[in-house]
């Protein structure tokens, strides 16, 4: 099963778009952006931290579950992506966080950019 599992924090961050002042507004941003993406994953993860919480409920629609980290976002991450790689899931992270990505080698987790992912529902792709 090819996984993905999205750094909600990073995505909505690397762009400058006031998310700051409302960021349950922005994680619903997020989720309805991922919903509406053709994206070539079996499973999209959504993982949201903080008052983004708020935003978007947790459990699953249409093949994106959005889950809600009790304290750090990227214990969260990593715990997701160790548990689908145990499974034998091709997981791939959407982040450009370096502290995080590197933590994430041992399990051979792939990384796709923050603007790369957000730019697949902006185009429809």
């Amino acid at each position: 099963m090819r996984v993905l599992v999205v750094d909600g924090a990073n995505v909505v961050g690397c762009v400058p778009d006031g998310w700051w002042r409302d960021r349950a507004r922005a994680a619903a941003g997020l989720h309805a952006g991922l919903l509406s993406a053709e994206l070539s994953f079996d499973l999209v993860v959504l993982v949201l931290e903080g008052r983004a919480r708020a935003g978007v409920p947790e459990g699953e629609v249409a093949g994106v579950a959005t889950v809600h980290a009790p304290g750090s976002g990227d214990e969260e991450i990593v715990a997701r992506c160790r548990h689908h790689s145990e499974l034998g899931d091709e997981v791939t992270v959407a982040s450009a966080d370096r502290g995080l990505l590197s933590r994430l080698v041992p399990f051979g987790v792939m990384a796709l950019g923050p603007r790369t992912l957000r730019a697949k529902w902006a185009s429809g792709r």
